[in-house]
């Protein structure tokens, strides 16, 4: 049976919902919850806002649409954090394609995530901005969420003379001065090998 354009739209409205499940990849760079797909692009919206009164640019109905768009394609092709994005290609366009196909907002917003993703427009680039500073004011959300620092110093003092072996000990004091995130800061990743590594040619 051919499916009514009405049918469609309620298919899109069920897949953006799913975009509350999709996860933020980097959370697991910090081993605790970060703000799914949604969340992230709730406040997207509300950033690029103030964004465009402060830049005095007017179109806030193409500032908000935008921002709604600007990362729905993960519904389908989820979300690739700094490394993963060295190893796997995802096709958004075909992805926006296929979330849109034959909805009611179909050419409405197939035309604004590609002006989005060509960054040529103010817009799009406030909306670029948004979503960086979005990731800025997790990173701030983040480093209060933390107790460690509290139970590391009296672990010092109380466990660590308690271990059993030498290479215990050892394993104890590589950590005490490790970073948490050398694995993937130093590994292949955006920064030193993808596109946002400035000595790449």
């Amino acid at each position: 049976m051919k499916k009514s354009k009405e049918n469609r739209d309620v298919e899109f409205f069920y897949e953006i919902g799913q975009l509350k499940l999709v996860n933020r990849m980097w959370r697991r760079f910090f081993q605790s919850e970060t703000s799914n797909v949604a969340e992230h692009t709730l406040r997207v919206i509300w950033i690029a806002l103030a964004l465009a009164k402060k830049e005095n640019v007017k179109n806030e109905e193409k500032i908000i649409k935008m921002a709604l768009v600007h990362d729905i394609t993960e519904s389908r092709t989820g979300d690739t954090d700094y490394i993963s994005r060295q190893y796997v290609e995802q096709n958004e366009l075909l992805a926006i394609g296929d979330i849109l196909h034959e909805t009611v907002l179909e050419d409405d917003f197939l035309a604004v995530w590609k002006e989005y993703e060509e960054r040529k427009s103010i817009e799009s680039r406030i909306v670029k901005d948004a979503d960086n500073l979005d990731v800025n004011l997790e990173l701030m959300e983040q480093g209060i969420q933390s107790i460690s620092n509290k139970f590391l110093k009296p672990r010092e003092i109380q466990v660590k003379p308690k271990l059993y072996t030498k290479t215990a000990t050892k394993y104890w004091d590589l950590i005490s001065k490790s970073d948490v995130h050398d694995w993937h800061m130093l590994g292949r990743n955006r920064f030193n090998e993808g596109d946002w590594c400035k000595n790449k040619k």
